[in-house]
């Protein structure tokens, strides 16, 4: 039997209100930006986070960005060593900035990019989370293609892999991201996200792309605190009817009452359950 418990992994996107302060980025330097305290002081630093994830019987943490303090050599051994000695897994580094589609600012993005891929190389980060674009258009398109070939040539040699996610204008559908990927070769790979499409069309439009999908971001609602079980069980099942074998990451972002470890373990204990009889 496989180990279920591997394939639930943690954004600190989810724990934003637990971490409480950003880092705002820079996009014209690669200098942390100043500590601001977007959700409050928080309760847990960064690099206390992995011990907390692991007590909390989680394997396996998406770091975002904006959450990493610094990038100084020292801090990042520190972070590393924090996620060895705990056994956490450090699954992919969301890079959340940079437009590589912009007509004017996409190659400075570019190379704001893959500064924060070297980051990802450094802290021995399983993938790197790079947005394809936030512009759309066939011209978009093949600027980003242009893009992520030059981004996965600098990468050549690295154990890091680098994906691509279904957000933002140049992919707002199936068609897009297939057609992006296609082009792309394998060069690049998906990270899908129940969450970033909506309407009467979602669970079509994730089928036809979650076959193709590496690492998924499984986002559930929750309605007067209780989750949305048709909903987040519909994209559950049809992740997997397409053959994903992959980590879920939970992906919490509910308004109080429900706290955030509370929520995380409602998403993860209905995965598994949906997965356990599968």
């Amino acid at each position: 039997m496989p180990d279920l418990a591997d394939r639930i992994a943690v954004s600190t996107w989810s724990l934003h209100r637990h971490l409480g302060t950003t880092y705002p980025h820079d996009l014209t330097t690669a200098a942390i930006g100043p500590v601001q305290e977007t959700y409050g002081a928080g309760t847990e630093s960064l690099l206390d986070l992995p011990s907390a994830l692991s007590n909390h019987g989680y394997r396996r943490m998406e770091l975002v960005s904006f959450h990493l303090p610094s990038r100084d050599p020292v801090y990042l051994g520190e972070l590393r060593d924090q996620l060895k000695v705990t056994g956490v897994t450090l699954q992919t580094l969301l890079i959340d900035d940079g437009d590589i589609t912009h007509p004017e600012h996409g190659k400075r993005d570019t190379r704001w990019i893959a500064g924060w891929i070297e980051i990802a190389n450094e802290l021995g980060a399983g993938n790197a989370r790079i947005i394809a674009g936030k512009q759309n258009g066939p011209d978009a398109m093949n600027r980003a293609v242009l893009a992520l070939r030059e981004l996965e040539e600098g990468n050549t040699g690295s154990p890091v892999r680098l994906v691509t996610e279904n957000w933002h204008a140049l992919l707002p559908s199936a068609v897009e991201v297939n057609d992006l990927l296609d082009r792309l070769e394998g060069r690049i790979g998906l990270l899908m996200d129940f969450g970033n499409w909506t309407g009467p069309g979602k669970y079509e439009q994730l089928a036809a792309i979650a076959g193709r999908a590496e690492v998924c971001h499984a986002k559930a609602s929750f309605i007067d605190g209780d989750l949305d079980a048709e909903d987040f069980g519909r994209c559950i099942d049809l992740a997997e009817t397409a053959g994903y074998a992959g980590p879920y990451t939970l992906i919490f972002d509910s308004e109080l009452p429900v706290n955030e470890w509370d929520g995380l373990a409602t998403e993860r204990d209905f995965i598994l359950g949906r997965l356990g009889r599968a």
